[in-house]
Parts: C-alpha cells; sequence; structure tokens
C-alpha cells in the first residue's frame, strides 16, 4: 500500500488553541491520507487483504483518511447533489480509526455521535425525511443510529432481556435446539447412505444459520408457521446491493410486507400476551416510557437482523480458523469444554464479524485523538478488526491462538453505549455451538481446499456463505 501525500502529512501539524482562544495549546498532526486502497466489506478481495491493510494504516498512524466503499446511507442524498460527492457523508472519505486505545476512546466518548441528523442543518433533515422511503425508516431511527436520551430509552427497555441471568435461563433450550440440528444432520447424511467420516454438509446452511435464527425467532415470539416467510423477508433484505437497496423495487416490497406482518403480531400480542420480547415490549412500561409503533417495529428490525447474523458469522468463522489451524484443532479437540469460551473469543479478536463499523461517529466538536486534529462534524469509523490485532494491545496479533489470556479483551462487539446489546448471547450460542459440534463430529474438516473459500457474507460482514465440511 502507497501513500501520495504521506511524507509531507507526517509532518503537517496544526496548532490548536485552549478555549478562551489566547493561548496555543500543543500543535495537532493532520490525519495523514491513505488513497491507494478502499475500504469496502463488499468486496472479497478486500476482505482477504484487509490485515495486512489494516497493518500498514496503524503504522501509518492511530487516525489515517481513508475511502470506504459506498454503503445505504448514501442514497439519502439526492444524485448530482455536493452531499454526494463530500466526504462529510457516511460511504465516502472519512478518518478511520486504526488501533485499539484509540478506538476505545471513540466508542466510549460522549463527544462523538451516532445520529447523522445531530450535525445537520434543518433544511438538511428535512431534506433526509423527504427523500428517505418510508419502509426504510425504521432502519433509520433504529438503537444504531440514534444517540442518548432517545437510545437510553430504547435500550433500558429490552436490556433485561440479555442479562447474565437471563442468558443462563437460555443455556437448556440453545442446547436443545442444537442437539436437534445436529441429530438432523445425522439422520439426512444416513437416508444419504454416507459413510461416518465421509458425510458431507453445508456448515452454514445445515448449522450456524439455523440455529441462531431460531433462537431469537423463539425470543421474540415470531410463531413457528410465520417463520419461513419471515426469514425469506430477511434474507432478501441481507443479501441486497446495498448501495442500491433503497431504489430496490423488492427491498422495498419486502420491508413492507414485515412491517405490515408485524402489525398484526403486535395486535394479537397485545391481545394476548406470551413469554416473550415483543409481548413485553408492547407492555413494559420503564419510568413512564413505552415504545411507540414506529419504535417496535424499528427495535424488532434491529433485533431480528442482529439477533441472528453477528452468531452465523462467529459459527461459521470459528470453525473455519479452527479447521485451518491444526495445533489449535488438536488442542481443541482434547478439551472442548474447557476451551470453548476461548475458542469463542479468539476468533472474535482474530476474524470478527465486523471488520469496521460502517455507521459513523460525527464529530460534535474540534478535538484531539492519538495526537491528530479531528475536526468538528468529521466523521470517523472505528476499526474493530484493526483494533484488535493491534500488537500493543495484543501480544503477537497474528497468530490464532484460543488458549490467548487476554482474548476477551477484543472489542470485536464494541463498547460503550453502543455495545452489541445481543453480544451475551451470541457468545453463548457460540460457546454451546462449538463444543456439541466437535464433541459429535471430532473428524469434521473442510471439504474443499482452504484456499478456495472466498470472504464475503450478507449485510457485508466478514463470513462465508458457505462452507463444505466432511465429518
Amino acid at each position: 500500500m502507497t501513500t501520495n501525500r504521506m511524507d509531507e502529512q507526517k509532518e503537517a501539524v496544526t496548532p490548536v488553541q485552549t478555549q478562551d482562544g489566547t493561548c496555543p495549546a500543543r500543535a495537532l498532526r493532520e490525519a495523514p491520507t491513505q488513497d491507494s486502497v478502499v475500504l469496502d466489506r463488499e468486496d472479497p478481495e478486500f476482505l482477504a487483504n484487509a490485515p495486512a491493510i489494516y497493518a500498514e494504516l496503524r503504522a501509518l498512524g492511530p487516525v489515517v483518511r481513508c475511502p470506504f466503499g459506498r454503503g445505504i446511507s448514501d442514497g439519502v442524498n439526492p444524485e448530482g447533489s455536493r452531499a454526494r460527492e463530500s466526504g462529510r457523508v457516511p460511504g465516502r472519505d472519512r478518518l478511520f480509526v486504526s488501533r485499539y486505545d484509540d478506538a476505545v476512546s471513540v466508542l466510549l466518548s460522549d463527544r462523538y455521535a451516532s445520529d447523522m441528523r445531530s450535525v445537520m442543518t434543518p433544511e438538511q433533515r428535512a431534506r433526509l425525511e423527504a427523500t428517505m422511503p418510508e419502509e426504510f425508516r425504521p432502519l433509520a431511527h433504529s438503537l444504531l443510529m440514534l444517540d442518548p436520551p432517545d437510545h437510553t430509552r430504547l435500550r433500558k427497555l429490552v436490556q433485561p432481556n440479555f442479562t447474565a441471568r437471563a442468558m443462563e435461563l437460555l443455556r437448556p433450550r440453545i442446547q436443545r435446539l442444537v442437539n436437534d440440528l445436529l441429530d438432523t444432520i445425522e439422520r439426512k447424511a444416513a437416508e444419504r447412505g454416507e459413510a461416518v467420516s465421509e458425510r458431507r454438509m453445508d456448515l452454514i446452511e445445515s448449522f450456524a444459520y439455523p440455529l441462531p435464527v431460531t433462537v431469537i425467532s423463539d425470543m421474540l415470539g415470531i410463531p413457528a408457521e410465520d417463520r419461513e416467510q419471515v426469514h425469506g423477508w430477511a434474507e432478501l433484505l441481507l443479501r441486497a446491493d446495498r448501495k442500491d437497496a433503497m431504489r430496490d423495487d423488492r427491498i422495498r416490497a419486502s420491508l413492507r410486507a414485515f412491517s405490515q406482518y408485524l402489525d398484526g403480531l403486535f395486535e394479537r400480542k397485545r391481545r394476548a400476551p406470551a413469554e416473550d420480547m415483543i409481548s413485553q415490549m408492547l407492555h413494559v412500561q420503564e419510568d413512564g416510557d413505552t415504545l411507540s409503533h414506529r419504535e417496535m417495529v424499528s427495535m424488532v428490525f434491529i433485533l431480528f437482523f442482529a439477533g441472528h447474523v453477528t452468531t452465523v458469522n462467529l459459527i461459521g468463522n470459528g470453525v473455519f480458523a479452527l479447521l485451518t489451524h491444526p495445533e489449535q484443532h488438536a488442542r481443541f479437540l482434547a478439551d472442548p469444554t474447557g476451551l470453548a469460551k476461548g475458542l469463542v473469543e479468539e476468533t472474535l479478536r482474530y476474524w470478527g464479524p465486523v471488520d469496521y463499523i460502517s455507521t459513523p461517529r460525527i464529530a460534535l466538536e474540534e478535538m484531539e485523538l492519538g495526537g491528530t486534529r479531528i475536526p468538528k462534524g468529521e466523521n470517523l469509523s472505528v476499526g474493530l478488526s484493526s483494533a484488535n490485532r493491534d500488537p500493543a494491545r495484543f501480544a503477537n496479533p497474528e497468530v490464532f491462538d484460543i488458549t490467548r489470556p487476554d482474548a476477551h479483551r477484543n472489542i470485536a462487539f464494541g463498547k460503550g453505549i453502543h455495545v452489541c446489546i445481543g453480544a451475551p448471547l451470541a457468545r453463548l450460542e457460540g460457546q454451546i455451538a462449538f463444543e456439541s459440534l466437535f464433541q459429535r463430529f471430532p473428524k469434521l474438516r473442510l471439504a474443499v481446499p482452504a484456499e478456495e473459500m472466498r470472504w464475503g457474507s450478507v449485510a457485508n460482514l466478514r463470513g462465508f456463505t458457505r462452507i463444505p465440511v466432511l465429518f
């Protein structure tokens, strides 16, 4: 990777004044520019080369200006508008936070906003609302895109479902689901007449996908008879070309159908509430707060989508990592119960589902980060995967080691108020899945050469759409 302006930018400094403007403080560097590689999670080639790219970015500086692949947020600005070309909208050039300590600092700070509307003029907000298709508004007003106090109010209404106690209560149900899936896999192989150790399956289709999607459907209270249809809507959205999603009639129709379905489901659960999250969200009050209808739809969207896609990739990436690191594979087979948690945490650190946060943090004021000047209104993308391979935080970070003592310090699920609400659930599902899968099928191995596998998954996450294995 080369940088056209790296040399002069290493020396570029800007004097920063104190609040009263009378006394110059220490000079800060301007963020260097890397303009030879586009950071694009939709590009399998980028995902394959990302660890090396991140290492070069960390060496270049804690904060680096980079070009990013376009994202779904670009669609809110009219074609040909200056906003489309500006670096101050998601999906264009923006600052990339490359190192662990600085990434944590941004994620914990209240001086960065997640809601792009917070730095818009009234005219820009009006244009955003006017151009945003109705079907996308629940996503645009989700937990991911909000700041306090709205974020605080919404999150506290669902947080009790993801406490450590709540997760332990779910453990027996998840274990039964895992056992049932493994039984089904064995039965189908027997029906095909495949010999033991020569049986075949696609790990994603047969195991990594149905487990978390069933768990989150159970938790939300989506009836079993409706799930095939709901999953179909979700898959269409998750596999969409995000650059054109807002103009894709199929995507808009699926979102509209999902919303209409939820209207009916909400009404049924108002009349006859059950022991599920949708019933709870419809009836809960916390300090007088309740969820509006749009907030309900938004919350179900986010919980359903985020509640399974990251776990699919956690399971798939962990199995692939283990099967391509023979020493670690042998170590895990010797003690799957004792090392399941370590496998989860090291997978999250080494090949976490989210390379970087595509919804940028927006600087609410001019400030300093890692000795770099951050202008007010600047967009920053936090490099989770880059931070998780920072040698200043993790020794020998390019080594996959399931006994790494500090692997749990990874920030694969973020940190601070926007930490993934379903992270405890994903970790639990991953532990049970890894332990049970390798105990049942100790001869599990890839059915194709590892070099033939190509990164690329739904929703721009790091993962695989297929993992053919023999067992």
